[in-house]
């Protein structure tokens, strides 16, 4: 697959990533490596990682409890402390081994320490191959809140190897798919008509379809990096799907849900409100309901769960001058930014949802 060119970097697939990141650590001559894994990466990832470097540089290992719970200030204080205690400088460069967490808060640990040292992201799973490792956006959990720290600036390169996506459960494969399901809602019909028949969908298909997600995510956003614009098409299903993600993991009564299957049930709510707005007909919004929830298992509500999932709008980081702003669907395939939702029209999604 042909790499693709960023703003200010490039995104590699499989092994010409090798051959960048051989070539740029022999040039650029860093004083020493240090590779962020979580325990799960360090297991699986890291020994093919590790057998695919040509470099005399030092490499430092350090380990992350896995888990988006682990996504806060405290962990990024005590990978700080890591790096200055084993000899980090300017000159070094961090290496992103894993999932969304790690490339969000191992680009966001390297962006601060020292004012900024060099980063590559190495996405392992479907998620952050697909969307957490591409654009630039690093950062943090405040609280439960999601994403509520943090800054844009973009990594050397992303380096996607699909023979890590072995190493993946069936529901992290359907979490990062349903990043791939919006892309096409979005921005491409065809994409979606590819992807809505996932029966239809083998292993030898995944590598074209995660290079075409990865093409209409960096096509987003390059035409605006800061979000000013229409990189805020990237949060549809988003706006409800954050605050349902967030309400889940603070709620000990609650089994906290991946990122994909919130997202999927935000997806769900945020093109009911587009229906509801106009903005897509009632065939197209059934035929994403039917999907959506042909493949991700129904989430269980109640009018408290509602409640508070809606209370949590007014923290989402998209809000401008207090007002929640929503990412809606005009039509399939595109998007329209900006949009407003009344309570009552949300309350709403929700019993559609439930029904």
């Amino acid at each position: 697959m042909q790499t693709i060119q960023a703003n200010n970097y490039q995104v590699f697939f499989n092994e010409n990533g090798y051959t960048y990141l051989n070539a740029i650590l022999d040039v650029k001559s860093y004083s020493k490596i240090f590779i962020i894994a979580d325990e799960n990466t360090s297991n699986y990832c890291l020994p093919r990682l590790l057998s695919l470097l040509a470099t005399e540089i030092e490499i430092e290992i350090i380990e992350l409890e896995a888990g988006e719970e682990h996504k806060n200030i405290e962990t990024c204080l005590q990978v700080w402390h890591s790096l200055t205690e084993l000899g980090g400088d300017r000159k070094s460069i961090v290496l992103n081994l894993g999932g969304g967490v790690i490339t969000d808060i191992g680009g966001f640990i390297a962006c601060t320490f020292k004012r900024g040292i060099d980063f590559i992201n190495i996405p392992t799973t479907l998620l952050a191959m697909v969307d957490a490792s591409i654009g630039g956006k690093n950062g943090v959990e405040l609280g439960n809140l999601k994403n509520q720290i943090g800054i844009i600036r973009e990594p050397k390169a992303v380096i996607i190897d699909t023979q890590f996506l072995e190493t993946l459960p069936g529901e992290q494969m359907r979490s990062g798919f349903a990043e791939m399901l919006k892309h096409g809602l979005i921005f491409d019909k065809n994409y979606w008509d590819k992807l809505k028949n996932i029966s239809d969908l083998n292993t030898d298909d995944l590598d074209t379809l995660i290079y075409q997600s990865v093409e209409i995510k960096n096509n987003i956003v390059s035409q605006d990096l800061t979000e000013n614009g229409i990189r805020k098409a990237l949060n549809f299903g988003h706006t409800l799907g954050h605050a349902i993600e967030s309400y889940f993991l603070e709620n000990d009564e609650k089994k906290s849900l991946l990122h994909g299957e919130a997202i999927a049930v935000g997806m769900i709510l945020e093109s009911y409100i587009s229906k509801e707005k106009a903005l897509i007909s009632s065939e197209e919004y059934h035929e994403i309901k039917y999907v959506l929830s042909d493949i991700y298992d129904a989430v269980s509500f109640n009018e408290k769960d509602i409640e508070n999932c809606i209370n949590l709008l007014i923290y989402d980081k998209k809000n401008e001058f207090g007002n929640v702003q929503f990412a809606l669907l005009d039509k399939i395939g595109n998007c329209k930014i900006n949009e407003s939702s009344t309570n009552e029209l949300i309350y709403s999604a929700f019993s559609d949802y439930k029904s």
